[in-house]
């Protein structure tokens, strides 16, 4: 099942921490890099292990860590704290290229042997939020079995183009982000990975959100990420398939079941064909039993 909600909550604070299992995110990202202060990263990596070895059995949400970038003193340090808990999955930032995600893997795959982790099991969700990442994004198709997922970010990029924001006067994404978010969308499709869709800044305003996630969703993106714990359940709404979009694609299904495998089916007036029937299986795929 996909994962349409992603919420950050920073590794070091004992207070979100302790909220966290309770907000109905598909999925926890604990952080560990820009949330938290270079003076407590060794206090967040002891935080972050311990909620993991007390909630990983007991949470309905994922629980995923957001390590610092592959080019810090931080990451090693990250990496062999947590893997000790066994988290569902590594939230790898800034990423170069491919081969970053090579990198990480395979400290994973080390890591798991010495902590008696199933091999393998460890996911990594890419951040494609660089200039030299954007340039090199082709090279994280079939970069690594565990990269599961991919999204997309504006604000590092901003900082490395030298821009003095990410968004015009009437609130849209230049140019550039918006071709590295569809960029994200492309990629995503061509590995094979879940693409989740960059953060909604503003809080505090339900209905914008509203309008992007359906826009998101419409143009192939499958879940979304969080920065509040306001904005989990106008996500999950939105990245749920409608009953009427479930019954639909039940339909889809059961009309070709019966075609004795005709490439193409009429149903409710209309031919459809094998993308038709495609989408309904991706669809009936992500529908989560809640």
């Amino acid at each position: 099942m996909l994962n349409r909600s992603y919420l950050f909550i920073p590794g070091d604070s004992e207070k979100k921490l302790g909220k966290a299992q309770s907000l109905g995110a598909d999925a926890l990202i604990l952080c560990l890099e820009d949330a938290v202060a270079d003076s407590n990263k060794a206090r967040a990596r002891e935080m972050t292990r311990d909620y993991l070895l007390s909630h990983r059995a007991t949470t309905a949400s994922e629980l995923w860590v957001r390590v610092n970038a592959l080019d810090t003193e931080h990451i090693l340090a990250d990496l062999v704290a947590i893997m000790a808990a066994a988290p569902a999955g590594i939230f790898l930032p800034k990423p170069s290229c491919g081969d970053d995600v090579k990198v990480v893997d395979n400290y994973l795959t080390v890591l798991e042997q010495q902590n008696g982790v199933e091999a393998g099991s460890t996911k990594i969700l890419s951040l494609a939020e660089s200039a030299l990442g954007a340039v090199n994004i082709g090279s994280f198709v079939g970069a690594s079995q565990r990269l599961s997922a991919i999204t997309w970010g504006a604000e590092d990029m901003a900082t490395d183009l030298g821009a003095l924001g990410n968004v015009d006067d009437n609130g849209d994404y230049f140019l550039v982000h918006q071709m590295g978010r569809a960029s994200c969308l492309t990629v995503g499709a061509a590995g094979g990975m879940q693409v989740v869709d960059s953060v909604f800044t503003d809080y505090k305003d339900e209905a914008g959100l509203r309008t992007e996630c359906i826009r998101s969703r419409r143009e192939g993106f499958t879940g979304k990420m969080a920065i509040h714990p306001a904005q989990v359940a106008v996500i999950n709404e939105c990245f749920s398939p409608s009953d009427e979009e479930v019954e639909h694609a039940r339909k889809i299904l059961k009309a070709f079941e019966e075609s004795g495998g005709a490439g193409a089916v009429g149903l409710d007036g209309k031919m459809l064909d094998r993308p038709h029937l495609k989408q309904a299986q991706r669809l009936l795929a992500g529908v989560k039993a809640y």
